[in-house]
């Protein structure tokens, strides 16, 4: 399982990344979709999730719908369009992240010669 200071900084690029995929979701299922993607590796709670989200609305990224389901209102979450272009920000930031620790981690991988 990952550790949750390790979650914590990308938490907001992997919200915007599975609405950017999902036309809207709503909290449990983000948190159940992240589980399956990462085969367990990642489990959200609903506390660290449902703060990022009501930042990213505050922001204007995202917009809510309420919809009655088996006499409960479920929230969905869907991106706006200034969401969209934070989305593609944010993953790209992300992506240079994890390339950047992966050189850290094998320096020596990004110097080898290419054999052909």
């Amino acid at each position: 399982m990952i550790a949750k200071e390790l979650l914590k900084g990308s938490l907001k690029s992997i919200v915007l990344k599975l609405l950017s995929e999902n036309d809207r979701m709503y909290g449990y299922e983000l948190t159940q979709k992240v589980e399956e993607l990462t085969e367990g590796k990642i489990k959200l709670t609903l506390g660290a999730l449902y703060p990022v989200l009501h930042k990213l609305e505050k922001e204007g990224a995202l917009e809510t719908e309420a919809v009655q389901v088996n006499n409960r209102t479920r929230i969905y979450y869907k991106l706006t369009q200034t969401g969209n272009s934070t989305a593609l920000e944010k993953i790209k930031e992300l992506e240079e992240f994890v390339q950047t620790i992966n050189i850290l981690l094998n320096p020596n991988l990004g110097l080898q010669p290419c054999t052909v």
